[in-house]
């Protein structure tokens, strides 16, 4: 061996631990959660994390392990077999004489004495018709198959969904914050200008009094407030699948999401999912009435005998074929071709019963979009006049021309036309996102509705 291969030899188990190494990092890496969440990134890291995506992916795992053993009907079967024995049967034993070639005319057939015999053999069996039920069955799976990965479809498409309505409600209770911190801040600037108003005798102090309470009541807002955006980050790091982590959301780089143009149902899940339950039903029908058919096998062995008490060996084989055909079983196929029959109907109602839950799911997320968009413009009209009016009832409350009791409802008019925008942005924000699960689209146009495999959540 040259200088030049016993580095090379060396090195290797070194290249092959830094390579293995790297590997596990970069798959660590990417589901590690970036540092602030885009609404892309959020459902992007949920498909690939969540413990419902995770089930769903091994439902399919499972629906194609059947697929495989459907499709082990149509190969050969070769089985090896041994055993050993010893019996003083006078049958058994003579048979052991017989296939260890150590007959002789002195055995007394009704007493040939104790034997034992070690046989090994090989056998090939081979179904060569069936009546379609190793079809019936192999289509079955298939269609299960496919069932199972319009589930996972489904269940994906809920889940970006509630990505997408936590993210939302985390928004909107930031938004609450802010207009709940405003609110406390204009109160407590006008309780200064109360409190030095008192002090020179012009304001009743039953009207500083009304001012502390309504200061007390915007801190309980704010309190609450901020309970709900804690609750929601909990909620969104759930479906995310972490049991912790600091929650920042990055609105500026999150896509926005566009309304769509085709408001038909034909590609949900759901629905193409029923769609091969009704395939299934149908090969299990056919393959229950498989049971009125003949089967016909095939087979082929090979064995070898050796005893020991006698000293004696041999070997044997044997071919042909076998047909065996049912001609009663106390109904019990018709049994089986009616429950199929039954269980297809069921399928095909279900269909019917899904069309219409769809159908009804995108007129009800049209309306709901209509209705927030319109209340979008109220509520933003509502904010200005609002605004307006605040700082004009401000100024006079300075001035001494305003009644206490006027400026804590014209603030508290203020916060809640500010939370009404606030919950209206994201309803329609929402209901968008409803609609667009309604009609079996991704969140975002460059998200797949399932990805093949873990994908990086920092891309």
């Amino acid at each position: 061996m040259t200088p030049r291969q016993r580095i090379i030899r060396a090195l290797c188990p070194l290249v092959l631990f830094f390579l293995f190494v790297t590997s596990a990092e970069a798959a660590e890496l990417s589901m590690t959660p970036p540092a602030a969440w885009t609404a892309q990134k959020a459902v992007r890291f949920a498909l690939a994390n969540s413990p419902d995506a995770k089930m769903a992916e091994s439902r399919i795992k499972a629906a194609q392990a059947a697929i495989t053993m459907e499709r082990a009907a149509f190969f050969p079967r070769l089985d090896l077999n041994s055993r050993y024995s010893q019996t003083n049967n006078p049958m058994y034993s003579f048979g052991n004489i017989l296939n260890q070639g150590v007959f002789h005319q002195g055995i007394d057939f009704n007493h040939p004495g104790q034997t034992d015999n070690l046989n090994l053999g090989v056998r090939l069996n081979y179904r060569l018709f069936s009546g379609g039920r190793d079809w019936a069955g192999l289509n079955a799976a298939e269609a299960h198959e496919v069932a199972g990965r319009m589930e996972r479809d489904a269940v994906n498409a809920q889940l970006a969904f509630e990505v997408i309505r936590a993210f939302n409600l985390i928004q909107q209770a930031e938004g609450m914050v802010r207009a709940y911190q405003d609110e406390a801040r204009a109160i407590d600037a006008a309780l200064a200008v109360a409190q030095a108003r008192y002090g020179e005798g012009v304001l009743l102090k039953a009207d500083l009094l009304d001012l502390e309470v309504q200061r007390a009541r915007a801190r309980e807002n704010l309190i609450q407030a901020r309970h709900g955006l804690d609750i929601g980050r909990r909620i969104f790091l759930n479906l995310l699948g972490l049991p912790e982590g600091e929650v920042v959301l990055d609105l500026v780089g999150s896509a926005r999401q566009e309304v769509p143009a085709n408001r038909g149902y034909d590609q949900r899940p759901e629905l193409r999912g029923v769609e091969a339950v009704i395939q299934a039903a149908r090969s299990r029908v056919r393959q229950a009435a498989a049971g009125y058919y003949p089967t016909l096998d095939g087979y082929a062995g090979y064995g070898m005998d050796k005893g020991y008490e006698l000293d004696g060996s041999g070997d044997s084989w044997e071919a042909g074929v076998q047909l065996k055909f049912n001609l009663f079983n106390g109904r019990q196929t018709q049994a089986e071709v009616a429950r199929a029959s039954a269980v297809l109907t069921e399928a095909q109602e279900r269909k019917r019963k899904t069309e219409l839950a769809l159908g009804l799911e995108v007129k009800q997320a049209e309306f709901a979009l209509r209705e927030a968009e319109e209340r979008l413009q109220v509520s933003a009209k509502s904010v200005e006049h609002a605004q307006e009016s605040a700082r004009i009832n401000r100024l006079r409350y300075r001035e001494g021309v305003l009644l206490t009791a006027d400026l804590i409802a014209v603030e508290s008019r203020l916060t809640e036309a500010m939370v009404r925008r606030t919950e209206a942005e994201t309803a329609q924000r929402i209901a968008l996102a409803a609609l667009r699960r309604a009609v079996g689209l991704a969140q975002f146009e460059e998200l797949p509705a399932s990805p093949p495999g873990n994908q990086a959540a920092t891309d």
